[in-house]
């Protein structure tokens, strides 16, 4: 999936996405990453949803985000309540869907001005 966002200067946007990649303002990730307008961390560890824990959710509460975006593969995944605990105690508003739907709704988010929090699991392809 390509997509065609307006790109202000500095600001990181998803250009596209398929199995195995993320395109972030042209630069193709295989790696799970953590995106916002102002900042990009391409090295998130987590590999599959199953992996995923409080601690990988901790840090995106310091983002100043109104709501976060769990991308979780090619598949959506419900993260068990414990891993969205941090989430959930700091009242930050966060949508679980699949990667593909992730980047789809990131791209409108920020493209409507709004403090989103994209963390994309990327899995590897064999």
């Amino acid at each position: 999936m390509k997509l065609h966002p307006k790109i202000a200067v500095g600001q990181y946007a998803i250009t596209g996405q398929g199995p195995g990649y993320v395109s972030v303002n042209g630069r193709r990730l295989e790696h799970s990453l953590i995106i916002t307008p102002q900042r990009l961390d391409p090295d998130w560890p987590v590999a599959r949803a199953e992996d995923l824990s409080a601690a990988h959710l901790r840090p995106l509460v310091d983002f100043g985000c109104d709501v976060v975006l769990l991308g979780t593969g090619a598949r959506q995944r419900f993260p068990a309540p414990e891993v969205l605990r941090p989430l959930i105690e700091a009242r930050i508003g966060f949508e679980v869907m699949d990667t593909a739907a992730a980047c789809r709704t990131y791209h409108i988010l920020t493209s409507e001005g709004r403090a989103v929090v994209a963390a994309l699991i990327v899995e590897p392809q064999a």
